[in-house]
């Protein structure tokens, strides 16, 4: 939901064994008599994954987005051979396994930087932010800065909203600043974006038209990354909130520059209208890209909070009252982007496993089991 993944990368030193997109994975797991999962991509303490298949080959691909129906994704992806420098969205269904080298449907402008695609409920449009208006070039990209890893917030960036044919048919900001990281609620009503429109990186809802804005919350730090409950009502995001005077002097001149820094982040669970706000983890380190269980009762996350040189980072679950974490996934290096499948049976996510030593991030798709 923001370009964290880039910059998360370069903490990590990727090591595992690729797999030719022609031999790619089956998409079911085969389950022997003794019930040992055989299929290699599934780590044997991974239970919760009844199946398991690779469907990207190449370059960062992230932040994978279910439509309506279940039968497509859209995603963002910087896969040079596929004639992109930095991320655009592109368009695949849900059934299928990508090639490396032949693109699927682009459906951003391929002009600037891209990021957090989502389905609208018709499954015929998507919204998608974007810096294209601020320039056809992939803008810069900074990595550290005193030796603190940072990430830009473009104020080019726009919320827009597409065909499947990749047309702009609507833009629904034009407030001077950063506008993105937009979410779409289950009931197909209200959008969520973060905004730097009040002066801070703040949580906002919108009509799906655009119509009757209204900022959620309002303390100083960046809340990002936004997901609605299943039923709507509640809203999980990420957020880094500075509390000593020389933090929260830091946080104000990086953000004067249109900079943060996301090594610090808890997760935060409110009303949809932003009442009844609470943190919800409090495990140190960086706990991020949050989506709620399909029961509404849990969410499953990504975190380092176990890790002690910044990696790996790996999917948890904990309730929504904050009881009972526990780990999903056991990679080496990074696990992220959650999403479940609106029918609730399948979770997209972002890895780096099988990935031949690469520096490579590729979507896989989980049939889940409690």
């Amino acid at each position: 939901m923001n370009r964290i993944v880039i910059l998360l990368l370069v903490l990590v030193t990727f090591s595992a064994c690729k797999n030719d997109a022609s031999k790619a994975p089956n998409n079911r797991v085969e389950i022997e008599a003794d019930s040992t999962i055989t299929n290699p991509l599934i780590y044997p303490e991974e239970k919760n994954f009844k199946s398991l298949r690779q469907v990207t080959f190449g370059g960062d691909n992230a932040e994978a987005y279910w439509s309506f129906d279940d039968k497509q994704l859209v995603f963002q992806s910087n896969n040079p051979k596929w004639g992109v420098s930095c991320d655009q969205m592109f368009l695949m269904n849900a059934n299928e396994t990508l090639s490396d080298s032949i693109a699927p449907p682009m459906l951003s402008t391929g002009m600037g930087r891209t990021t957090c695609s989502y389905f609208l409920p018709d499954n015929k449009h998507i919204i998608y932010a974007s810096t294209h208006l601020g320039g056809e070039k992939c803008p810069d990209v900074p990595t550290k800065e005193n030796g603190k890893y940072i990430w830009p917030i473009y104020d080019t960036y726009d919320i827009f909203v597409a065909d499947l044919n990749g047309n702009i048919v609507k833009q629904l900001t034009n407030e001077p600043g950063y506008d993105a990281e937009p979410t779409v609620s289950p009931k197909g009503d209200k959008i969520v974006f973060t905004s730097t429109r009040s002066g801070d990186l703040e949580l906002y809802t919108m009509n799906i038209d655009g119509s009757d804005v209204r900022q959620i919350t309002d303390e100083l730090g960046y809340d990002g990354g936004a997901f609605f409950s299943p039923d709507g009502t509640k809203i999980i995001f990420r957020s880094s909130r500075p509390k000593t005077q020389k933090e929260i002097t830091e946080y104000k001149e990086l953000l004067s520059r249109g900079l943060v820094e996301p090594s610090d982040m808890e997760l935060f669970i409110c009303n949809a209208d932003g009442s009844d706000l609470r943190q919800l983890t409090f495990l140190g380190n960086a706990n991020w890209s949050p989506f709620f269980h399909p029961s509404g009762e849990k969410v499953l996350f990504s975190s380092n909070f176990e890790s002690e040189i910044g990696f790996p980072f790996n999917l948890y679950m904990i309730d929504v009252d904050g009881k009972n974490l526990r780990r999903v996934t056991h990679g080496k290096t990074f696990e992220a982007f959650p999403v479940f499948s609106n029918d609730g049976k399948y979770l997209v996510f972002s890895s780096n496993r099988n990935n031949g030593g690469t520096r490579d991030t590729n979507l896989f798709i989980a049939e889940w089991q409690d």
